[in-house]
């Protein structure tokens, strides 16, 4: 990820290169306003036998997207949210309304020294979604997961339900990725085998999780994969306000 701001802090060059396939390009173009943009796909092969996940390539195309954002925004000395919704306009509407709705019901502030906000957003598979984390620094100086606040657009809602429990799955499954599981090669082959070695977040370790449906009347879209992608990025963009130092791996290390 390479990128330009100008005088103002305003992005006006954003270039992406990415290693993989023609699939691993997947959700890699930004919705933003930035005139200079370029997208490069290396196929580089693999070889290590991959799979389809959850969200496929957007999950973490938009890790890369977005938490590259919220630096370029820092390089601009540009507030993240204030920016995405200037840059976020023309056929970004409904992700831009997901994104002040999701600020809007996070309480999102800047300034505090001891609550922290990063958000992320993604439009994909017919919807639109923002989320929001909100860390907290305890007594002890740890950062704790405290609220994760997600908006989404995916027109006519038939069960609003189902809506808001897919959205709560994608939040724990992209939780547990983000903070948890990890997969390391050795000698060729996977080293993980079953839970013991490759945990998921439990109960006690997930965080207070709002959902927000916005009224819409548009062709419905999908819910299963959606909520996936934005909730690393937001967690790292969340990490960037609370230490300045971005986040470059996963998973990083937070108190459930």
């Amino acid at each position: 990820m390479s990128g330009t701001v100008d005088k103002k802090g305003l992005p006006v060059a954003w270039e992406h290169c990415i290693g993989g396939t023609s699939i691993s390009a997947e959700g890699a173009s930004h919705p933003y306003q930035i005139p200079n943009t370029r997208i490069i796909v290396q196929d580089i092969g693999a070889v290590i036998p991959r799979g389809d996940w959850r969200s496929v390539a957007p999950h973490y195309n938009a890790m890369a997207v977005e938490s590259f954002f919220d630096e370029l925004a820092r390089a601009g000395d540009q507030d993240p949210l204030e920016l995405r919704l200037r840059l976020l306009n023309g056929k970004s509407q409904r992700l831009r309304k997901v994104v002040e709705m999701a600020a809007s019901h996070a309480g999102w502030t800047r300034g505090s020294v001891t609550s922290f906000f990063g958000v992320a957003a993604l439009s994909h598979w017919g919807s639109h979604v923002a989320e929001v984390i909100e860390l907290e620094r305890t007594a002890k100086g740890q950062l704790k997961l405290k609220r994760v606040t997600c908006a989404i657009d995916c027109g006519i809602v038939i069960n609003p339900d189902i809506v808001a429990q897919q959205m709560e799955s994608s939040i724990v499954f992209a939780l547990t990725a983000a903070t948890r599981s990890k997969i390391t090669i050795g000698e060729g082959r996977v080293e993980q085998n079953n839970f013991y070695d490759y945990p998921i977040l439990r109960a006690n370790e997930t965080p207070e999780v709002n959902v927000v449906i916005a009224s819409s009347r548009e062709d419905p879209g999908g819910i299963g994969e959606p909520g996936v992608p934005p909730l690393a990025p937001a967690l790292a963009n969340a990490l960037l306000a609370a230490t300045d130092k971005p986040v470059r791996e996963l998973p990083v290390s937070v108190v459930g």
